[in-house]
């Protein structure tokens, strides 16, 4: 009897919906081939997504040293006024300085990758 079961196994097909929702899923543990043009992109974001996230955290960081600035000026009034203006100078400083920290760090990591793209393009355009 167990020869027989064996030789007739139960096959189930899925509906076309059901078959779509198993390519989908399959895809994503699918190890992938980065094309060319996939690869120049995630370098171009990649270098501005390192820039942005520099002079963001030197933005907050220069508003929050601003904000204790004031707190020491509007708060602690008396012998906190004269450093709570220091401190509150220094964060704007800080604050002013992440949009140049931005476009220096911006265009020294372009000219690093730079090789790299330019290959990458010499390539997609031929």
């Amino acid at each position: 009897m167990d020869k027989k079961q064996n030789s007739n196994p139960f096959n189930y097909t899925y509906s076309a919906r059901e078959q779509e929702e198993l390519k989908r899923i399959r895809q994503k543990y699918m190890p992938k081939e980065e094309d060319k043009l996939e690869k120049l992109r995630r370098l171009d974001d990649s270098v501005t997504q390192k820039c942005t996230v520099f002079s963001l955290i030197l933005g907050i960081v220069g508003a929050l040293i601003m904000g204790v600035g004031m707190c020491c000026c509007l708060v602690w009034s008396g012998i906190w006024f004269i450093p709570g203006i220091i401190i509150g100078i220094f964060g704007i400083v800080i604050l002013g300085s992440a949009y140049p920290f931005y476009k220096r760090t911006l265009k020294k990591e372009r000219e690093k990758i730079a090789p790299e793209i330019m290959r990458l393009t010499d390539e997609l355009m031929k």
